[in-house]
């Protein structure tokens, strides 16, 4: 795996910081939070000043469920506060970015020009938005960043309790949809070891319980589903309803597990001006190819792009545009 390769150079920056900062994307999920957690612990052994930085407002159940049960145990900030924890020498300070390396996509952007030195420890595909300047450590190969966190975990020897394993555990399980996506020899040793460690299949389930009200609205968005040349399954919100970017993603991934489909494309509102693309693939169909066109990113199993100030319509109309053109 890159992130062992690749550990000497973490190693060095993280030595010379006197302070630390992680930060994931915006809507944070288990993957994002569990892989910040991670990454603690391993600060943590090492000695290490470290701050999680939080943004968001709302959140997903799982993420809420471990944001409070952490409360008290590691230190989480507002990005707006962290002049308070900067080090008087900025050479000092030491910014690592887990889960997204897209500059749009972090808990918060002004965070990215107060702190120089930077590493980004990610699985996505790195695109025009890529924040620069950083150590990137990418590996698209992987299931999950809570995967390669949990490689450097065991290559430490750090000390995780059953909770923590649990954590980064429950990060493996929602990125690979239960095992089913992007899914290697590795994927599954992780989890071997993480659950030696005492992670708990049942808690992971917990983390991964759905709200029953937000359940029955991504429903509705499985009422009315197309498909285009008999393998890619299109379906869109009404525009009267937000949705969470990850509802509309749950819903991308219950779509590929219909006959014959190999990519599956979900539009819907995520703010009273944006529009959401979320996109799934088996590994067969080239989605980033088109979500590159729209502005989006991802892997070759997950993607997604947002617009600001249009119409579910205009969106649909230039996706279907786009697939047409790429003749898939």
């Amino acid at each position: 795996m890159r992130i062992i390769e690749e550990r000497r150079k973490i190693n060095k920056k993280v030595k010379k910081a006197k302070v630390i900062f992680l930060m994931a994307h915006k809507d944070l999920d288990l993957d994002a939070l569990g892989s910040c957690v991670g990454v603690s612990l391993i600060l943590k052994q090492k000695r290490k000043d470290c701050y999680i930085i939080v943004d968001d407002k709302q959140h997903e159940l799982g993420v809420e469920k471990i944001l409070r049960e952490l409360e008290g145990c590691i230190p989480i900030i507002k990005g707006e506060d962290i002049d308070k924890y900067l080090y008087p020498n900025n050479k000092k300070n030491l910014l690592i970015i887990l889960d997204t390396n897209k500059t749009e996509l972090v808990q918060n952007q002004a965070v990215l020009k107060k702190i120089d030195e930077k590493i980004i420890i990610d699985h996505h595909d790195l695109g025009k938005t890529t924040i620069k300047n950083a150590l990137i450590i990418n590996d698209d190969q992987v299931s999950s960043t809570c995967e390669m966190i949990t490689e450097l975990t065991e290559f430490y020897d750090v000390e995780l309790d059953p909770y923590y394993a649990t954590v980064l555990l429950s990060g493996i399980v929602l990125d690979t949809n239960n095992f089913t996506l992007k899914t290697s020899a590795e994927t599954y040793y992780a989890a071997y070891y993480l659950a030696n460690l005492g992670a708990s299949a049942k808690k992971v389930q917990y983390l991964l319980k759905q709200d029953i009200e937000e359940y029955t609205e991504r429903q509705k968005l499985l009422s009315d589903i197309e498909t285009i040349n008999k393998k890619i399954a299109f379906t869109k919100a009404s525009p009267y309803t937000i949705y969470r970017r990850e509802d509309l993603a749950k819903v991308a991934d219950t779509l590929l597990f219909f006959n014959n489909i190999e990519a599956s494309f979900v539009i819907g509102k995520i703010g009273k001006d944006t529009v959401g693309i979320s996109a799934r693939s088996l590994g067969n169909f080239n989605i980033i190819k088109i979500l590159e066109k729209l502005g989006g990113g991802g892997d070759d199993y997950n993607g997604a792009a947002r617009f600001e100030n249009t119409t579910i319509g205009k969106v649909e109309q230039e996706l279907k545009k786009i697939i047409a053109e790429e003749g898939e």
